[in-house]
């Protein structure tokens, strides 16, 4: 019976980031080596600190988390007994005669002017002006508003009849300029042009196959270890008899 000789290749060790022969006397010396099991303690620590560091940002993240909520429930019940006391009929907080409060908004309304106010601030808002300001300033836009509705109404009664504004008729006439016959991208097909194959535009067929992944350090060895194979086969070719030298 004949016995061939089958080539059993190398294991690559992730832990001390070097080859080793895959057969399982090699894989167990190379386990119970010293050097392996201070590298397997060395990356046991690092994840057992990243994993401390992510419990602790979760933790701080939930507690931060529970004070905004709590912060939020008392504000949320401050401003429900107030607008409990508003529904009831309190109008103490009320910036004066006229307003009324809009269980709506939540703050008290002046027809008249279309502002609102908010009791707990003090600020004024329209929707003119689309934010929170002072007294002086919500009636001074309130003002100027009423203003530039009287001056766009006189300008309304004086406008030009619409016979003198009219545009003319645009006459019809060929389009200026030069005229372009060719499309303007040629790769793409026009009516009665078939389009162009996947040959004409050489283009590639998408692989099957993935290609492996391999880690930068097994890269790097395999690389290595193709160099040292090359040149022990240059040095042994003149001893095999199968080349000659003059």
């Amino acid at each position: 019976m004949t016995e061939y000789w089958v080539s059993q290749g190398n294991k690559w060790c992730d832990f001390c980031k070097i080859f080793i022969a895959n057969n399982p006397f090699s894989i167990r010396t190379h386990e119970l080596g010293k050097r392996h099991k201070d590298n397997v303690t060395k990356r046991l620590s690092t994840m057992q600190k990243e994993s401390d560091a992510k419990d602790k940002e979760q933790q701080q993240a939930a507690r931060a988390l529970q004070q905004i909520e709590a912060k939020a429930k008392k504000s949320y019940q401050k401003d429900l007994e107030n607008s409990q006391r508003n529904v009831d009929g309190d109008t103490s907080a009320a910036p004066g005669d006229g307003w009324v409060f809009d269980s709506t908004s939540g703050y008290y309304y002046d027809k008249s002017t279309g502002l609102y106010y908010d009791s707990n601030s003090g600020f004024y808002y329209s929707d003119g002006l689309g934010k929170w300001v002072t007294q002086e300033e919500a009636y001074k836009s309130v003002q100027t508003s009423k203003t530039d509705v009287g001056q766009s109404s006189t300008s309304q009664t004086k406008a030009p009849p619409a016979a003198e504004t009219a545009v003319p008729a645009i006459k019809g006439g060929p389009a200026p300029g030069r005229v372009v016959t060719k499309p303007l991208n040629p790769m793409r097909p026009t009516k009665g042009t078939p389009a162009p194959s996947a040959v004409a535009v050489n283009k590639r067929k998408r692989e099957d196959g993935k290609p492996k992944v391999i880690s930068k350090e097994e890269e790097a060895a395999l690389k290595a270890r193709e160099a040292a194979r090359k040149r022990v086969e240059d040095r042994e070719k003149p001893l095999m008899g199968l080349y000659r030298t003059y």
